[in-house]
């Protein structure tokens, strides 16, 4: 390869990996509960938004359909957000949310009368870049 060339793709690999360090961690908060009932019984479901949305770039959420599949969804997103108690443990998750604004619409289900956990966490996981960014802990209650 060409010093000129080799100096160019270089820089370029340089700038999308640094580009895809840049990004922030998202914060978390929630924004109230949801009552509903489903399959006889009766569900709250824990409402989130994330501050920062706004930071990231929609292509982040495009549909990647070079990219293994969620299930029997072929078109899932590039990235996924999954949602974890305090201790790790997974509650929940999304791999198919179409643009950064949908992280205002993020949630998780307890049947009704079951305590949540304290505290919950996401990660979001851009999967073209394997670049994983985990927010705050978040209050399950307001």
């Amino acid at each position: 390869m060409r010093p000129r060339l080799a100096a160019f793709v270089l820089a370029a690999s340089f700038a999308l990996a640094t580009a895809a360090q840049a990004l922030p961690n998202p914060i978390l908060y929630m924004t109230g509960n949801e009552y509903y009932s489903a399959g006889g019984k009766n569900w709250v479901r824990h409402r989130y938004d994330v501050l920062n949305k706004a930071s990231y770039p929609d292509t982040l959420f495009a549909q990647a359909p070079a990219l293994p599949p969620c299930g029997l969804n072929t078109k899932s997103a590039r990235t996924w957000v999954e949602i974890y108690d305090s201790t790790g443990k997974r509650l929940y998750g999304f791999c198919a949310l179409g643009k950064a604004s949908d992280l205002g619409s993020i949630w998780f289900s307890t049947e009704d009368g079951v305590v949540p956990p304290s505290y919950i966490y996401i990660e979001l996981h851009d999967r073209q870049t394997n670049t994983v960014y985990k927010s705050n802990l978040a209050d399950t209650t307001l």
